[in-house]
C-alpha cells in the first residue's frame, strides 16, 4: 500500500467509538476498545446494530493512535471490535500500535481470512475471541449470510487450530435461535478438529427487553445439558 493511502486510510473515520478502559475485553489486560463500523452479518441478537449499519465514526485511526500516546505505560493493550473490524484493512494502523509497545486483541467473525492470515504472519496479533456463530445448518438463518461466509469462518479457525495461536472460540445464546442440541453438535465439531482452548458460552442477555425482532430469551440454556467432557467450557452471564 502506497503511503498516501495509508494516510487516508488512517485519516478516514471509520471508528464509531472508543471505550477508553476495560478490564474484562482482554484477559489478564488492561485496555481500551476500537469500535469500528460495519459488519457483513445481520445476526438478529446483535447488541451493536448501530455500529452495523453506520457508514463513518466519530474517529479515524490517528485519533485512536493520538489517544495511545496519552496511554502509554497506563494501558497494555487495544481491543479491534464492531461491527466486523476485518471489514477494513486493519494492518497499516496495527502496525502503528505496534510500534508504540501496546498488545492486540481482535473480535473477529473469522470471514475475513487473509487480512487475518497477515496480521498473523506480521506478528501484528496477540490473542482472538473468534465468534462460532452457529452450525452450519443455522447459519444462514442466524447470521443472514451466504453459506460461503461459514466456509471462510471455518477455514479461519483451522489455520488458528494449526498454528498454535493464542485464541478463543465463544457463542452467543439466544434460546429462540440456539439450543441445547445446537451447543453440542458445536462441541462436536471443535473436538473433531483438535480445538485445545476454551469455549465460551455467552448468555444473551438485553437489558431493554429487545433488540432488533428478537425478544428477551424465556429460558436460559439449560448447561446441565451441556457436554462438557469434551473440551473446556466457560459460561459467561449465565
Amino acid at each position: 500500500m502506497s503511503i498516501n493511502k495509508e494516510n487516508n486510510l488512517l485519516n478516514k473515520k471509520i471508528v464509531y467509538d472508543l471505550t477508553s478502559f476495560s478490564h474484562l475485553d482482554y484477559p489478564n489486560h488492561l485496555s481500551c476498545i476500537v469500535w469500528i463500523v460495519g459488519c457483513g452479518f445481520r445476526c438478529d441478537y446483535c447488541y451493536n446494530s448501530d455500529i452495523v449499519f453506520t457508514k463513518s465514526g466519530k474517529y479515524s485511526f490517528n485519533d485512536i493512535l493520538s489517544f495511545l500516546d496519552t496511554r502509554i505505560n497506563l494501558l497494555d493493550a487495544i481491543v479491534l471490535s464492531g461491527g466486523e473490524a476485518t471489514g477494513v484493512d486493519l494492518i497499516p494502523f496495527c502496525k502503528q500500535v505496534k510500534k508504540k509497545g501496546f498488545k492486540i486483541k481482535l473480535d473477529t467473525n473469522g470471514v475475513n481470512f487473509e487480512q487475518i492470515k497477515k496480521l498473523l504472519e506480521l506478528k501484528l496479533l496477540d490473542y482472538i475471541a473468534l465468534d462460532y456463530k452457529a452450525p452450519k445448518y443455522k447459519f444462514t438463518n442466524i447470521t443472514h449470510s451466504s453459506l460461503l461466509k461459514f466456509d471462510q469462518f471455518e477455514q479461519t479457525l483451522i489455520y488458528l487450530i494449526n498454528n498454535n495461536f493464542d485464541f478463543e472460540v465463544r457463542t452467543t445464546v439466544h434460546s429462540d435461535l440456539l439450543n441445547e442440541n445446537d451447543i453440542n453438535f458445536i462441541i462436536n465439531y471443535l473436538y473433531n478438529k483438535e480445538y485445545k482452548g476454551i469455549y465460551y458460552l455467552q448468555n444473551y442477555f438485553d437489558s431493554n427487553n429487545t433488540i432488533g425482532n428478537i425478544s428477551k430469551q424465556q429460558y436460559q440454556l439449560n448447561i446441565n445439558q451441556i457436554n462438557t467432557e469434551k473440551i473446556k467450557i466457560q459460561y459467561r452471564n449465565f
